[in-house]
């Protein structure tokens, strides 16, 4: 059977936060650290950082749009993508949309396997928490499931985020020859 077909069963887990958060984590010292906005973000990057962000973890259902599905959302005056550089390299990315009613929503967040246990991941959110309130929502909403890094939903709880409900879902896994289907499209 195609490990592809098969399909992983996942718990959702739907938190937000209804104000901002006291303080923000502080920028890790004597890192080279850029944190940039990309305006609208060619696709092929985007799929780039999606593919290295979340490949371990399963994020495919964008991967799995076409250039046209894939634009409307992306080049959205209002999407706010951030791109975080490390040491002059991509290590990861957040992708917010403030364009839902009285809300911000923290749709993905991420980072590269060479950047994750170097400290930088509670900044990292802080810094997308941070940029999304700075839109004045009424709330800011992310969520997270049991495929994610062990150490999200953790972190968004310290963080200031809240769990408000859950849902079992099932993620069909791309096989090699669709992600790289996707990932080198022109």
């Amino acid at each position: 059977m195609d490990k592809a077909a098969e399909t992983i069963p996942v718990t959702v887990t739907f938190l937000e936060m209804s104000r901002p958060p006291a303080f923000s984590p502080p920028l890790p010292a004597n890192r080279q650290i850029a944190l940039l906005r990309a305006r609208n973000i060619p696709l092929h990057f985007y799929r780039y950082l999606m593919d290295r962000v979340g490949r371990k973890w399963h994020w495919v259902n964008v991967l799995r749009l076409d250039d046209e599905e894939l634009a409307a959302g992306l080049h959205r005056e209002d999407r706010d993508i951030r791109v975080l550089y490390l040491d002059g390299s991509p290590a990861g990315f957040f992708d917010l949309k403030p364009h839902l009613p009285q809300e911000v929503e923290l749709a993905y967040f991420g980072m590269m396997e060479h950047a994750m246990g170097q400290g930088l991941g509670r900044w990292f959110l802080g810094a997308a928490i941070d940029t999304a309130w700075s839109y004045k929502p009424q709330r800011v909403t992310v969520q997270t499931c049991t495929l994610d890094h062990p150490a999200a939903l953790p972190l968004y709880q310290k963080l200031g985020f809240s769990p408000v409900g859950q849902k079992k879902e099932n993620v069909r896994p791309m096989s090699f020859e669709e992600r790289a289907q996707s990932v080198m499209r022109e």
